[in-house]
C-alpha cells in the first residue's frame, strides 16, 4: 500500500512539474512566418493581428522573424517557435519533420490558390513562348512561387531547366516582380495574392507587366502551431482567428492586411497533394 502510496505521489509529482513547465511556455507566444516578402512588410502585416491575437488570448504575443523559408521549419520543430504562416510545402515539411505540426486555420481563397505567371515582353502569349528565354521562381521552398507551378510546367511537358536559358530564384514574390520589371529575366511566376496587391498599391506598372498565364487551383498558406502546444490554447487561437468579421472595421483592417476575406478551419489532409507535388519533382525523399 506504501508503494502505490508513494507510486502515485511521485506521479501527481511529475504532472505538477509538466503543468509548471508548459505554463513556462505559455508566457509569450512566439509567432513568425515565412520570409515570402520583405521584413519589413511581414512585420507591418503581422503588428495589427499580433495585437489582436494578444488580446484574445491574454498573453503577449511576439514576431519572430526568420531569414529563410527553412528557418521556419526548423524553428517550429525545435520549439523556438509556436505558430507560424507557411505555405503548402513548408507546412508539409514541418508535419514531415516533426509529425505532429497541427495546421489551424487557412485564408478562405487558400482553398483555391493560384500562381500567375508574368512577363514584361509584349510578344509572349503563353509559356511556349518563352523556351530558350529567362526565367524567375521565387523561393526554392516557396509552394506558390516554385513547387506548384514548377509542377503544373512539367505536366505540361516543360522541365524549367532544360526549357529555359537561365533558371533563377529571386528568394520572394515582390522581388520576382522587380526582376521582371526591371528586364533582370524575360518572365517569373510569383502567387496571386501577392500580384494583386502589388498591382492595387500600383507598385507594379501593369501597363508594362502583365499576367499571361494562370496556373489550376491548389491548397496553400496556412497558420499552423507545433504539436505540442497545449491544446487548449490552440484552440483559442483557433477561435480567434475564426471570429474575425470582415463586418466589423477593426477586424477587417487585420483581415485586410492579411489578403484574407476571413479565416476557416483546415486540416492535414487537404495537403496531400502538394506532398505528392514535392515528392514528384524529388524535393522530398
Amino acid at each position: 500500500m506504501l508503494k502505490r502510496t508513494l507510486a502515485l505521489a511521485a506521479c501527481f509529482a511529475l504532472s505538477l512539474s509538466a503543468s509548471f513547465t508548459q505554463a513556462e511556455t505559455l508566457k509569450e507566444l512566439k509567432v513568425s512566418a515565412i520570409p515570402d516578402e520583405a521584413p519589413t512588410e511581414l512585420l507591418r502585416k503581422f503588428k495589427p493581428l499580433g495585437e489582436y491575437l494578444q488580446a484574445q488570448l491574454g498573453i503577449p504575443v511576439k514576431f519572430v522573424p526568420v531569414s529563410d523559408y527553412a528557418g521556419v521549419v526548423e524553428a517550429l520543430a525545435a520549439d523556438r517557435l509556436d505558430m507560424a504562416w507557411l505555405g503548402g510545402f513548408t507546412f508539409v515539411q514541418a508535419r514531415l519533420k516533426t509529425g505532429n505540426a497541427i495546421p489551424l486555420v487557412q485564408r478562405e481563397q487558400d482553398q483555391q490558390f493560384t500562381s500567375k505567371f508574368i512577363t514584361a515582353d509584349p510578344n509572349v502569349k503563353s509559356l511556349q513562348d518563352l523556351k530558350g528565354k529567362t526565367f524567375a521562381f521565387g523561393s526554392v521552398s516557396s509552394t506558390s512561387g516554385s513547387l506548384m507551378p514548377r509542377y503544373f510546367m512539367q505536366k505540361d511537358g516543360i522541365v524549367p531547366e532544360q526549357f529555359f536559358s537561365r533558371v533563377a530564384y529571386s528568394g520572394a514574390h515582390d522581388a520576382t516582380v522587380a526582376w521582371v520589371q526591371a528586364g533582370k529575366v524575360d518572365a517569373g511566376v510569383l502567387n496571386a495574392s501577392v500580384w494583386n496587391k502589388l498591382v492595387d498599391a500600383g507598385k507594379v506598372d501593369t501597363n508594362k507587366v502583365k499576367v499571361f498565364a494562370t496556373t489550376p487551383s491548389y491548397y496553400d498558406y496556412n497558420w499552423t502551431v507545433r504539436g505540442n502546444l497545449d491544446p487548449a490554447l490552440a484552440e483559442k487561437i483557433k477561435k480567434a482567428f475564426l471570429a474575425l468579421d470582415p463586418s466589423k472595421p477593426s477586424d477587417k483592417a487585420i483581415l485586410d492586411l492579411q489578403a484574407a476575406s476571413r479565416f476557416v478551419e483546415t486540416k492535414p489532409e487537404n495537403y496531400k497533394g502538394i506532398e505528392e507535388a514535392a515528392r514528384s519533382a524529388g524535393l522530398l525523399k
